[in-house]
């Protein structure tokens, strides 16, 4: 006797999944470039009240 598995696991519902992916990749660089761009407009000074230096700012704004 066969048995015919009639349960599918939906990875994303087709296209839609793959632009939703590229839309909260897209949503996710712009945060970071936000990020970024507003630490690089603070002093060296302002920084440091934050416990920053300059060579973190890419790390932070890619939440890592």
């Amino acid at each position: 006797m066969s048995a015919i598995d009639t349960n599918r696991v939906l990875s994303g519902a087709g296209s839609f999944g793959i632009f939703s992916r590229i839309r909260a990749a897209v949503v996710a660089w712009n945060e970071a470039r936000v990020t970024r761009n507003a630490l690089s407009r603070l002093s060296d000074r302002e920084l440091d009240d934050i416990g920053l230096c300059r060579a973190d700012i890419d790390q932070v704004a890619r939440g890592r």
